[in-house]
C-alpha cells in the first residue's frame, strides 16, 4: 500500500477540519484529489507529508506510520509540488540547483552533489521540457517554467509517490495543457511514481489519474475509480447546485445551470 488512513480526524478548537477520513491508495494507481476551496485538501497533504499529525486514527505513508517515523527520512521518498513551496526559493536561485535540492528535501541546495547527480537533474528537467531553463535564474521563469522546475525538483529524490497540489494554478491555457501532457506522459514511465494531483477543476483530472476522492467539508464524499466517481449526478449532489455535464474527449468539463440555480 501506498497511503493508508484509517478513521484520522484532525481537530483544532474542538472544530473538526478532517473528519473519519478512510483512503488507501495501492500500488499502481494514481489519484485526484477534487474539491472546492475549504475542503480540506491542503490539510490532508500537509498530515501526508507529516506536517500535521492526525488527532484521532492512524495513517500510514509508504508503510511507515505517521508520527512514528522520522518523518524528515520519509519525505525523501516523497515528491511534493505546491505553490507554497514555489514561494521559499530565492529569485536568484538557479533553476539546476532547485531541481537538485530535491535530492535531500531541502528549500535550496546546501549539500554536495556529485556528477551523477548534475546528469539525473539534467535527466529530469529533459522529462519536463525543461532542460532549457537548467542555467536560468528561479525569478525571470514564467509561472508554467517554475512549475516545471518544481515538477522535476520532486521528481530528483526518485520518490514512490509524487504530489501535485493544483500545479495548473495560474497557467493560462496554453501553458496547462502542455503541463497536462507532460503529466500525462510522465505517468506512463515504467518507473513513474505513484501521482496523487489535487485540484479544484474537474477538466484538470485526466485518464491518468485511475481514481478520484472527492472531499467536501473535511469528509471523503466518495472514493473510487474516477469514471464512477465524476458523474453527472454524483458531482451536482456534491456541488449542491445544478450543473452542466459535458464531455470533451476524455474530459470532463463543469458550469452551473443557471436556469435551473436558483
Amino acid at each position: 500500500m501506498i497511503v493508508e488512513l484509517e478513521n484520522v480526524s484532525v481537530i483544532r478548537n474542538n472544530k473538526y477540519l478532517l473528519k473519519d477520513i478512510n483512503w488507501s491508495i495501492k500500488d499502481g494507481e494514481h489519484w485526484a484529489i477534487y474539491g472546492l476551496n475549504g475542503a480540506g485538501k491542503t490539510m490532508l497533504l500537509n498530515m501526508l507529508n507529516g506536517y500535521i499529525f492526525p488527532s484521532k486514527g492512524w495513517l500510514k505513508v509508504l508503510g511507515k506510520t505517521v508520527g512514528q517515523y522520522d518523518m524528515r527520512r520519509l519525505r525523501k521518498s516523497i515528491g511534493w509540488v505546491s505553490s507554497s513551496i514555489q514561494e521559499k526559493f530565492h529569485d536568484y536561485s538557479i533553476a539546476l540547483d532547485i531541481v537538485l535540492s530535491g535530492k535531500f528535501a531541502t528549500v535550496d541546495l546546501y549539500d554536495e552533489t556529485s556528477e551523477e547527480d548534475l546528469i539525473y537533474a539534467r535527466n529530469c528537467l529533459t522529462k519536463l521540457d525543461a532542460i532549457n531553463l537548467a542555467d536560468r535564474e528561479y525569478r525571470t521563469l514564467s509561472q508554467g517554467e517554475k512549475q516545471r522546475v518544481l515538477i522535476a525538483r520532486g521528481l530528483m529524490a526518485k520518490p514512490k509517490l509524487l504530489i501535485l497540489d493544483e500545479p495548473c494554478t495560474g497557467l493560462d491555457i496554453i501553458a496547462r495543457e502542455q503541463l497536462l501532457e507532460i503529466i500525462r506522459n510522465l505517468s506512463k514511465d515504467d518507473n513513474a511514481p505513484t501521482l496523487i494531483y489535487v485540484t479544484h477543476h474537474t477538466e484538470e483530472i485526466l485518464p491518468t489519474f485511475s481514481h478520484t476522492l472527492l472531499l467536501k467539508k473535511g469528509e471523503v464524499y466518495q472514493a473510487g475509480p474516477t469514471d464512477e466517481v465524476l458523474k453527472e449526478d454524483s458531482l451536482s449532489n456534491f456541488l449542491e447546485v445544478p450543473i452542466v455535464y459535458e464531455k470533451s474527449g476524455d474530459r470532463i468539463l463543469l458550469h452551473i445551470d443557471y436556469d435551473r440555480h436558483v
